[in-house]
C-alpha cells in the first residue's frame, strides 16, 4: 500500500463560521466549532476514504453538533500530501492520513503507520496504547505542532500481483514491482526494481508491461483496482505493511483549546473507528477473496521461506540504519524493538499456537 498517491476527488454543513480566525483555530460560531478535516484519500474511497469520513460523522454527531467536522477528500482543499503542512500550518484543523507519508519531515513518522516486518494490528494497538508509543509520537508530533491519534487500520497486507510465480530468491532479481516506501527501499536491496506510482496508474503500468508485479492493499480494495483482469498470481503473506494504521492528525494549537470533554470525545471516536476499519477489512477481505478464486480464477501462492528470510535480513538492517539517523528516531525505534520482542514472544504461546490448533483436520461443522 501506500495508500498512497490517489485518484481525485462534500460535505456536511456545519453553523456558519463567524468572525475573523486566527492560525490553526477552528471556524467558531454561537458556541460551537466546525473542523475542517482533509484527507489522502479519494472521496468514498472503500476502506480508507469511507472511513474518514465515518470518523467525521462519529465526531459530529456524538458532540450533538457542538463540533462539526467538514471533510474534504484528496485534492478538494488541498492535495493529498499537502495534509501534514495544511494542518501543522492551521488552513485545515485535522487530517486522516498514514503517518509514513510524512517519512521527509522525519524518519520517526513512519513506525506510527508500520516498517517492514513490524507490529500487527492488535500489537499496535497494544503498543500505542499500552507500550508508551502514544507517549512517544506526541513527543514526535508537537515539534511539527501536531496531536496524533490511531483512526483506522488494515490489518496484514497482501504479498501482490505478479506475472510469474515467484520459486527462489533469484526469481526476484530484476522484477519491475511497484511498492512504495520502505517496502519498495527492501526489494531494491534484494535485487528488484521497485517503482513508485499513484493508484491509478497502476492498471495501465500492469497492462503495458511498464511493471511486472503489484501490491496495493488486500482483496478486498485489490478487487476493486481489477488487477486479476491482467495477472492471476496472488501472493502472501505480505512483509511490508503487517498492520498499517493510520492516524487522526490535529492542530495542536486547535487540540489544546478544546474542553477535557470534548478531547475525550474525539479520543473514543478515533479509537472506535480504529476497530471498526479493521473489523471491515477483516469481513470484505474474506468476501472478496472467495470472488477472486471463484469467479475470475485467481491463483494463490505463497512466497517461499527463502524470499522472506531474505526479506527479513533486509528489512531488520534497514530500520538499524534509520533508527541511526537521529536521536528521536532511535528513540522510538528502541521502544518498538522491545515491544516487538516482547509481542513475538506471547504470540507464540497465543495467537499463532491458536491459530495453527484451529488449523488441524477436527471436524468442526459441515
Amino acid at each position: 500500500m501506500k495508500r498512497r498517491s490517489f485518484i481525485k476527488s462534500a460535505a456536511v454543513t456545519g453553523a456558519a463560521a463567524a468572525a475573523a480566525t486566527t492560525i490553526a483555530a477552528p471556524a467558531i460560531a454561537k458556541g460551537k466549532r466546525q473542523l475542517k478535516m482533509v484527507t489522502t484519500w479519494p472521496k468514498n474511497f472503500p476502506g480508507l476514504g469511507t472511513g474518514a469520513e465515518r470518523l467525521a460523522k462519529r465526531i459530529s454527531e456524538a458532540s450533538d453538533g457542538q463540533l462539526t467536522v467538514k471533510i474534504y477528500a484528496a485534492g478538494e482543499l488541498v492535495p493529498p500530501f499537502e495534509s501534514f503542512d495544511a494542518v501543522a500550518n492551521g488552513t485545515a484543523d485535522m487530517y486522516h492520513a498514514a503517518d509514513y507519508y510524512w517519512q521527509g519531515k522525519h524518519k520517526g513518522f513512519t513506525f506510527f503507520t508500520t516498517i517492514p516486518f513490524g507490529f500487527t494490528a492488535a500489537e499496535m494497538n497494544a503498543w500505542i496504547y499500552f507500550g508508551g508509543g502514544q507517549e512517544l509520537w506526541d513527543e514526535l508530533a508537537a515539534g511539527f505542532g501536531l496531536k496524533n491519534l490511531l483512526g483506522g487500520n488494515t490489518g496484514v497486507q497482501w504479498g501482490g500481483w505478479f506475472n510469474k510465480e515467484i520459486k527462489s530468491l533469484e526469481d526476484m532479481k530484476g522484477l519491475k514491482m511497484r511498492m512504495p516506501g520502505l517496502g519498495g527501499e527492501v526489494l531494491r536491496r534484494i535485487g528488484a526494481a521497485a517503482v513508485t506510482l499513484p493508484g491509478g496508474e497502476i492498471f495501465p503500468a500492469l497492462q503495458s508491461g511498464a511493471i511486472d508485479a503489484t501490491e496495493w492493499v488486500g482483496p478486498w480494495n485489490d478487487l476493486a483496482f481489477g488487477f486479476y483482469k491482467i495477472t492471476k498470481y496472488y501472493y502472501w503473506p505480505g512483509f511490508h505493511e503487517p498492520g498499517a494504521a493510520l492516524a487522526l492528525g490535529m492542530n495542536k494549537k486547535m487540540w489544546d483549546s478544546l474542553s477535557k470533554s470534548e478531547q475525550a470525545l474525539i479520543q473514543a471516536a478515533a479509537a472506535a473507528e480504529n476497530d471498526m476499519m479493521y473489523a471491515e477489512y477483516k469481513a470484505k477481505d474474506s468476501d472478496a477473496l472467495d470472488t477472486l478464486l471463484n469467479k475470475h480464477g485467481v491463483k494463490l501462492r505463497r512466497m517461499p521461506n527463502e524470499v522472506l528470510q531474505e526479506i527479513g535480513n533486509v528489512s531488520g538492517a534497514l530500520m538499524e540504519e534509520i533508527a541511526a539517523g537521529d536521536p528521536m528516531t532511535k528513540k522510538i525505534y528502541d521502544s518498538f524493538l522491545d515491544f516487538r520482542k516482547k509481542s513475538i514472544r506471547m504470540s507464540k504461546l497465543s495467537d499463532l499456537a491458536y491459530l495453527q490448533a484451529r488449523n488441524l483436520p477436527f471436524k468442526y461443522g459441515n
